[in-house]
């Protein structure tokens, strides 16, 4: 490999953890046959990182399998995955059964990673925040609109940052939201999409870490590696224990060991139990198809994904991107979906 290359390879694998444009298909591997297999898949921004990092790490152990990832949201992913525009699809919300049914060669829902929902805020005059479940939905239905009015010494506007585009996140978090305040849940409810009471909209889990970046006086919600990785002040939240928890991959497992998967694999915690449980986690899933017509993809795509789920492959990056590695009981359930795809 020249020296270029190494270089151009080093640069786009930086900026994978920031970006779900960087596809792994664009590194210049050296050795892949003219035969390689590709596979295309779209969605959730929510697990773009650690994507990323899977099919560049598992291409590195099989040159003839790239995998080229986009991350467009979980709306955009469900949206392809039904038109059978892509490979496979990613979402932080289970499929309804109305979109399964949508779907001729039948689908799978496979969660493949999980992780948290934190508040990243910019106020150079707040170290910490400490929101209880009332004040967080206020500042979401804009009767919270001053930093003062939390806890800052100084008055500064809040602004309130939240993703334009159809997004799991966005459905965790107002699934939350729900649950906690009758108010919310009356007035403006839980989905990938919501009529936001104030605020200014940013797509993906990108967007909106850039957009609180630059806005002083910023609160929005974002997955919790996002904020880790680009250094983000978050706030800690009450749980339904009235504690407040700041997110962190042990107290989030926590929240995520109380979610029990039934047969079709979607299960939820949308106001978890618990005195260490931080409030807002999931499970994100990846869209795959019962069956695929080129049977060499199917298997190439089985092999990715039972790579991806098992300790010592892809879950082995989990934490260090701020994910929340499966626990056993959910891998094996997964890997038998996976091994059913024909």
């Amino acid at each position: 490999m020249t020296d270029f290359n190494i270089k151009r390879r080093d640069f786009l694998y930086g900026l994978a953890g920031l970006s779900g444009s960087i596809i792994a298909s664009q590194l210049p591997f050296e050795s892949a046959s003219a035969q390689a297999i590709r596979i295309n898949g779209a969605g959730a921004s929510f697990p773009a990182p650690l994507y990323q990092r899977w099919f560049v790490e598992y291409n590195k152990i099989n040159k003839n399998t790239q995998v080229n990832y986009q991350s467009v949201g979980s709306g955009a992913g469900i949206k392809q995955f039904i038109g059978n525009t892509v490979d496979f699809g990613a979402s932080d919300v289970a499929m309804k059964d109305d979109e399964i049914a949508k779907v001729s060669r039948g689908a799978l829902l496979l969660p493949v990673t999980a992780g948290s929902v934190v508040l990243a805020f910019n106020n150079k005059d707040v170290t910490t925040v400490k929101l209880t479940r009332q004040q967080l939905a206020d500042i979401f239905l804009g009767k919270i609109t001053n930093w003062n009015q939390i806890g800052s010494p100084k008055s500064k506007p809040i602004k309130v940052i939240y993703r334009s585009d159809g997004s799991g996140t966005t459905g965790v978090f107002t699934k939350h939201l729900a649950a906690i305040s009758s108010e919310w849940k009356s007035k403006v409810g839980e989905g990938t999409t919501v009529q936001w009471p104030k605020g200014i909209g940013a797509k993906g889990n990108e967007g909106i870490t850039a957009q609180i970046q630059q806005t002083d006086g910023a609160i929005g919600y974002i997955e919790y590696g996002f904020a880790k990785k680009n250094g983000l002040k978050t706030a800690q939240l009450q749980n339904k224990a009235g504690k407040f928890v700041p997110p962190s991959p042990q107290n989030s497992a926590v929240s995520l060991s109380q979610i029990q998967l039934p047969a079709n694999l979607r299960g939820f915690a949308p106001d978890p139990t618990g005195d260490r449980s931080y409030p807002i986690v999931s499970f994100s899933w990846i869209l795959a198809y019962k069956k695929y017509p080129d049977a060499k993809k199917a298997q190439a795509l089985k092999q990715v994904l039972n790579w991806a789920v098992s300790k010592s492959g892809g879950q082995k990056f989990s934490s260090d991107l701020g994910y929340i590695p499966l626990p056993d009981n959910v891998i094996k359930k997964v890997t038998t979906a996976i091994n059913s795809i024909s």
